[in-house]
């Protein structure tokens, strides 16, 4: 086999070696989803664990409404700088209703445009990642 043979078979398995290892590395990879907003280095709290209200609001937003009140889906200024930051009219908010408050209260959700929730109970003094599936 004359040399210039060698290298053309070298180099052909050399490409093969490659591809496999990039399509095992593919398939090693977890596939975990990633729950948008978690690398924002705020806590992560259950739906579930919240108040029975915010499912509620939850369930509203998922469905599109209609809201409570005409402040929800208005855009979150995230003014407090508590939340990454995005740019202007990336998030927006909705009520969580206080029982036995004569206003709306302290308690909010607030999207992100790429998937994030997050959730208030201080009115926006603090906030927590939401996981509405667990």
């Amino acid at each position: 086999m004359g040399s210039s043979r060698r290298i053309r078979v070298a180099l052909a398995g050399l490409v093969a070696l490659v591809l496999v290892g990039w399509f095992v590395r593919g398939l090693a990879v977890d596939e975990e989803p990633v729950l948008p907003g978690a690398d924002s280095g705020l806590p992560v709290r259950a739906l579930s664990d919240l108040p029975q209200e915010a499912e509620g609001t939850w369930r509203r937003i998922e469905r599109g409404g209609p809201f409570p009140h005409d402040e929800d889906g208005t855009v979150f200024g995230n003014r407090e700088r508590l939340l990454p930051s995005e740019g202007s009219a990336y998030y927006r908010e909705y009520t969580v209703a206080t029982p036995g408050s004569e206003d709306r209260g302290a308690r909010r959700l607030v999207t992100g445009r790429e998937g994030e929730l997050y959730y208030t109970e201080d009115h926006y003094e603090s906030f927590v990642v939401v996981d509405p599936e667990r």
